[in-house]
């Protein structure tokens, strides 16, 4: 090992401490993935756990996991979905571990944007039994009505986030809406039915 290899901290005495091994370079492909998708995989677990600390060590595991796997996810056709599915995974495995309910249900800014999420929603009875009924969702649904309307991301930046396509997304928010409307017992918004089952 030559000295190129190592940096070491200079002790006080003089001569090197504890040797510090220089990182490995990543995938160019990666760095950009990384650089493109940390500002949202943070936002999503914080939304979820309630601090950016607690978000910052989720998302760091969340990326060396897709980094040892990133050849084999770039194989694969879906691979905004993928690294969505392991995201998800990581920021539901440490809320059960805590016995936490999400923070989206217990903190005063995202209670906020929850009451907002009843009103874009035309849920009219409170927020109550609403997140029970969001994590009720198939994923993509759950994913787009968290991505929308507690982060408030376009659709367009959804379908970048989710490898979907626009019209897609606009599906599952829908679907997402009319779960939502069935699960919390409201009655569809009015003039729904009015034109014949139109859309």
């Amino acid at each position: 090992m030559s000295d190129d290899d190592v940096v070491g901290d200079v002790s006080p005495q003089g001569g090197y401490a504890q040797p510090v091994r220089t990182p490995l370079p990543l995938p160019l492909d990666y760095e950009g993935f990384y650089l493109g998708h940390q500002e949202f995989f943070h936002a999503f677990a914080e939304i979820h756990l309630g601090s950016r600390r607690a978000a910052e060590e989720v998302v760091h595991q969340v990326f060396l996991e897709i980094l040892a796997g990133w050849e084999q996810l770039l194989q694969e056709d879906d691979l905004e979905q993928q690294t969505l599915t392991v995201l998800h995974r990581h920021v539901t495995r440490r809320l059960e571990r805590e016995g936490r309910t999400p923070a989206f249900v217990i903190n005063g800014p995202i209670a906020q944007n929850l009451r907002a999420v009843r009103n874009e929603l035309e849920l009219r009875d409170g927020t109550s039994g609403l997140y029970e009924a969001i994590a009720e969702l198939p994923p993509r649904q759950f994913n787009v009505i968290v991505l929308r309307h507690l982060l408030g991301y376009k659709t367009a930046r959804i379908a970048r986030f989710m490898g979907l396509d626009v019209r897609t997304v606009d599906y599952h928010g829908r679907k997402g809406r009319e779960r939502l409307r069935v699960l919390l017992k409201l009655p569809a918004s009015p003039g729904k039915n009015k034109k014949g089952g139109g859309k």
